[in-house]
């Protein structure tokens, strides 16, 4: 049999290693289960005695605060109060329940709060939605507050968003609910809640925006009201009438779809167009709207995530850089209707002005339009287009910063008048000029030419140094005369052109300087972003120079002069209508500064059409910038614009004389000599060189302030040669000769007349002609006048006395026998009309 093999044992495991698995009995399963949900009961109890009776606590404690916060202000920049943003007397008007219409509620509660009647104080629901939806778009989108939250919200005034804060909410909210019935706590809210314009509560605002009572209010006017709260500067009618009908259409469907109202209904309310109250602008009594407007809607950026309810009753203190007399400058010239063109019916030609001190970037002053009726469209915000306003930023400014242009440099349009298919018209034709030149009288082709030159690229990225984005469709050719997809902000204009009078060194606008809370400590404090050097100081500098011509004769902004220098520039922008031939033109701008301040100002109408646009161009605008500033700037003291070092000038050569002539005058037996004087000869003088034929070199002849002069020096039989010079003192600087004339005088015949011969004398012995010394006894006799030994003495021209430069007129030769010339001072030069008046983008 065979041998079986031995099979090894099983190594054995070392006693006390070995583990047992543990199983979960259903008796540990019901304990762990049990004791699980125990613990959260006492949490949950635990957490609802918190917070109801934390809840509790607080409402007791600031139940005043349900009615009213306390006022924030605003100052002006010498610290002097100019309003207050919320009064508890002004713009509020308790309504009872029973006055508030059904259908109103429901707008809010559909709008709002859609479970208001189902929850107790916190929709847990709501959250649950609000939080899913933040995770899927991982971001915050959407909030899960309740209107019970939101009115609890209302009593704590800061701005943190903490877990505590919202639990603070929470708590109050259960609270308002435990004490309240629902009907009080929407009576409450809709009596609180902030409608803009200062105005709070439901029942103000049915009176301000509609002028009806409550119990009168139609649908689509609950709808609007509805849609306010939660951005009520942006949603009310007034401000923004389109926003707040698309936010109102949005609360319609709303209600719709929690079936309040029908279709028909939704539709029918939809299609409404508000119209204000005519006695709206009696109601509106604040100070300053446009900038105070400005100034908070900058404060709630500066505070994130503040609310403007909690900004305006937060008993903030909100210090500004506010010019009280800039301001009423500005709203005194906005107020008068002769500064802007008649409208030929009810829509009014409108405007804007900002004003800044480019210096430290505050905001001096600002005017939204002409009224406040809308104040909420501040044009200063509002994007238009800036025709040649925009030359500076967009072609001028790039072409010097390459170095490769100067101010003097000539530019050459009349090579290309067409780029591509591109052909801009110009009233002052394609002629070569100066970039000074073509600055100052606005000429459209040069700027075009300029753009192709130093490329389009280039002027967008010069652009958008100085904080104007460009779109990618404005890459062409047109943005050198204005032609932009977007247009840009009067804001936007004053900030660029602040860069050139700075320096070129950035400039931040703002209107803030520091905001307090009601404890007086400082919750924000102004400071301002390191200074760049947008472009050289020298193509700042370069563009200051050739903007100070624009104000003089023969430029296109000469009405926006004031007692100080300014530099700056026009702009206009075509029509853009549709078959409609007129010069006439959509926007008409000024943009400007001094050595302190910048200032641009927009002029046209907020809907162009046919009836409505500018024909008197920009010089209205220019007009505009000069009476504001002069009465604005009357405390500011004056400064001058300050040349960097290391600029270049331009050498310019003196122009000769022209037309230059020389006559001999017989009968008076001179020399006459006249020319014509160049162009810009003031300042400048004359000297006349001559040389006699048989000297070598000129010499100077006289030196005369007037274009002609008389040479009584000549000598007959004698030629002269004659030229003349501009001389300029300042610069020690002759211009190059005129032509050379000669002049040859003719020779006088002297007649002698004949003396009879005396006969012979007996000879006495006296020698004749010796004095009577008493050795010959006789006197001394003069020789006869007819000796022949005795020289004849003939008459002579006079000998040209002294020459010396005589500025009253005279030609100083010595003889008396000057003329005088005409003044070349008298009465300055003629300032001529607007150019560019009536051409479009020509100014």
């Amino acid at each position: 049999m065979a041998e079986q093999p031995r099979r090894s044992k099983p190594k054995e495991k070392p006693r006390g290693t070995t583990k047992k698995k543990k199983r979960m009995t259903p008796r540990k399963w019901f304990f762990a289960a049990f004791f699980t949900v125990v613990i959260a009961i006492v949490c949950g109890i635990i957490g609802y005695l918190f917070i109801t009776l934390n809840g509790e606590r607080i409402l007791t404690e600031k139940a005043d605060m349900l009615e009213l916060g306390e006022a924030s202000i605003i100052y002006d920049a010498n610290g002097k109060e100019v309003t207050k943003l919320y009064d508890a007397n002004a713009n509020r008007e308790n309504a009872e329940y029973n006055e508030i219409p059904k259908q109103l509620i429901n707008a809010f509660v559909a709008t709002e709060d859609q479970r208001f009647f189902q929850h107790s104080g916190i929709d847990f629901f709501s959250v649950g939605r609000a939080v899913v939806k933040d995770v899927i778009a991982r971001s915050k989108v959407e909030g899960g507050s309740t209107i019970t939250q939101q009115l609890a919200k209302n009593i704590f005034l800061t701005a943190d968003k903490t877990f505590f804060r919202k639990a603070t909410e929470a708590s109050i909210a259960v609270a308002l609910e435990n004490k309240y019935t629902k009907e009080e706590i929407i009576t409450m809210y809709l009596n609180r809640i902030y409608f803009g314009k200062g105005v709070h509560g439901i029942k103000a605002a049915a009176e301000y925006y509609f002028d009806t009572d409550l119990k009168d209010l139609k649908l689509w006017q609950m709808a609007t009201l509805a849609g306010m709260p939660k951005a009520p500067n942006r949603y009310n009618p007034i401000n923004d009438p389109e926003s707040s009908m698309t936010r109102r259409s949005v609360v319609l469907k709303l209600m719709y779809d929690q079936k309040y109202i029908s279709e028909q209904e939704m539709d029918e309310a939809k299609a409404v167009a508000y119209e204000a109250p005519a006695d709206l602008e009696e109601k509106e009594t604040d100070p300053y709207k446009a900038y105070i407007d400005y100034v908070i809607e900058e404060a709630l950026k500066v505070m994130p995530g503040m609310t403007e309810e909690e900004l305006r009753i937060g008993g903030y203190r909100i210090y500004t850089s506010l010019n009280q007399t800039a301001q009423q400058a500005v709203e005194k010239e906005f107020n008068d209707d002769d500064n802007f063109e008649k409208s030929p019916d009810d829509q009014k030609a409108q405007g804007a002005m900002i004003i800044m001190d480019h210096r430290d970037g505050t905001i001096q002053a600002m005017a939204g339009g002409r009224d406040y009726v809308r104040k909420g469209l501040n044009r200063v915000e509002v994007k238009r287009q800036p025709g040649s306003a925009f030359k500076p930023i967009v072609s001028y400014g790039p072409a010097l910063e390459t170095g490769d242009y100067l101010p003097w440099t000539v530019l050459n349009p009349d090579s290309q008048k067409c780029f591509g298919d591109y052909c801009p018209r110009d009233p002052h034709g394609a002629s070569p000029v100066t970039m000074q030149q073509a600055i100052k009288e606005s000429r459209n082709l040069a700027a075009v030419w300029t753009l192709n030159q130093v490329g389009v690229g280039n002027g967008v990225a010069f652009a958008k140094k100085l904080g104007m984005e460009l779109t990618s469709e404005d890459r062409n050719l047109a943005i050198a005369l204005g032609g932009l997809t977007e247009g840009v902000t009067p804001l936007q204009m004053a900030e660029a052109y602040s860069v050139f009078a700075n320096g070129g060194k950035s400039v931040d606008p703002h209107s803030i300087t520091k905001i307090e809370n009601a404890e007086n400590k400082k919750v924000y404090t102004y400071k301002a972003p390191p200074s760049k050097q947008l472009m050289k100081k020298e193509t700042a500098w370069y563009m200051t120079e050739m903007m100070q011509t624009v104000l003089e004769s023969g430029g296109t902004g000469t009405g926006a002069r004031i007692d100080r220098p300014v530099a700056g520039k026009t702009g206009t922008s075509q029509h853009g209508i549709p078959n409609f031939n007129s010069s006439a033109n959509r926007d008409a701008w000024f943009v400007g500064y001094t050595p302190e301040w910048t200032a641009a100002v927009w002029m046209g109408y907020d809907i162009t059409d046919k009836q409505h646009v500018i024909k008197k161009s920009s010089s209205q605008a220019a007009a505009m910038f000069g009476k504001v500033m002069k009465q604005a700037m009357k405390n500011v003291p004056k400064s001058s614009f300050k040349e960097p070092s290391g600029v270049k000038h331009e050498v310019k050569e003196q122009v000769s004389p022209t037309n230059f002539n020389a006559v001999y005058i017989p009968e008076q037996a001179k020399v006459q000599l006249s020319w014509a004087a160049p162009e810009n000869s003031e300042g400048i003088t004359y000297r006349v060189y001559r040389k006699e034929k048989s000297e070598s070199d000129f010499s100077v002849f006289v030196d005369a302030a007037t274009t002609s002069v008389d040479d009584m020096s000549v000598f007959p039989g004698m030629t002269y040669q004659y030229y003349v010079v501009a001389y300029n003192a300042e610069e020690d600087k002759e211009s190059k000769p005129s032509e050379s004339i000669t002049v040859e005088i003719p020779e006088t015949e002297v007649d002698i007349p004949e003396q009879p011969m005396e006969p012979d004398k007996p000879d006495d012995g006296e020698i004749p002609g010796l004095p009577d010394d008493g050795t010959n006894g006789g006197e001394v006799s003069p020789p006869p006048s007819g000796d022949p030994n005795q020289p004849v003495e003939t008459e002579t021209p006079g000998n040209g006395g002294t020459v010396s430069p005589n500025p009253g007129g005279n030609n100083g030769n010595g003889n008396g026998n000057g003329t005088a010339g005409p003044d070349q001072g008298a009465g300055g030069p003629i300032e001529s009309a607007d150019p560019g008046a009536g051409n479009s983008n020509a100014n």
